[in-house]
């Protein structure tokens, strides 16, 4: 749970469908200097499901409610949801705006959607991020019909060209694997999307830092 000062605004993401246990985790989040809570709720693993975890909770929105009213009952923190379009055969806009306005109820005004439905049963969590279709025009209506939340979505996301693309529909953008497959898409981020002036210091830091690591390890290989 350590983290960099630099590395703020942080969110801390949990598992679970316990009220009570989620309201001590949040609490205890919030005591590390966490800035905001998420509760997976998107998660598709044989694993978690048999835990009542993720994904499966769509099917069970009053209970997702109920975690995220304990939660912020617990913290002063922003508690949010990472959710699914849906799940299994919910196929419908309303399937997604149903579980949407029973956690909103509850007090939660942040929501990032993974822009694919989750089967909870014939694919692989590998497979659930790439067999079911994206659909980014029901999340693009779901901020249509609340437009009092702060929607984001998720899914498919490789640039930042799309990244502004979707900023024209929703509120924020959530990049998961591309972040971590080309983690230097980042660094543009301030400059192309948010018009702020680029760093100089970005384009040698990592030079900088990594340099001497790199070449300690080229100095072992050849002795």
């Amino acid at each position: 749970m350590g983290y960099s000062e630099v590395e703020h605004p942080l969110a801390l993401q949990l598992g679970g469908s316990d009220a009570g246990e989620l309201a001590e985790c949040a609490a205890i989040a919030e005591a590390w200097g966490y800035d905001e809570v998420n509760l997976n709720v998107g998660c598709p693993s044989d694993r978690v499901q048999n835990n009542l975890i993720g994904a499966c909770l769509m099917g069970y929105p009053e209970k997702v409610a109920d975690a995220v009213r304990a939660m912020q009952a617990a913290v002063s923190i922003p508690v949010t949801v990472k959710c699914r379009i849906g799940i299994d055969d919910q196929d419908e806009d309303a399937d997604l705006e149903r579980f949407i306005t029973i956690v909103a109820d509850a007090g939660c005004e942040v929501f990032t959607v993974h822009a694919r439905k989750a089967w909870l049963q014939g694919l692989s969590p590998k497979q659930n991020r790439d067999v079911p279709p994206l659909n980014y025009p029901r999340v693009h209506r779901l901020k249509q019909s609340r437009p009092e939340l702060h929607i984001g979505i998720n899914g498919g996301i490789k640039t930042l060209d799309e990244c502004r693309e979707q900023l024209t529909h929703v509120d924020s953008v959530m990049v998961g694997r591309e972040a971590y497959q080309n983690p230097w898409l980042l660094a543009g981020v301030d400059e192309q999307l948010f018009g702020e002036k680029a760093r100089r210091r970005a384009a040698w830091m990592p030079r900088k830092l990594l340099g001497p690591i790199f070449s300690s390890v080229w100095m072992k290989a050849r002795s």
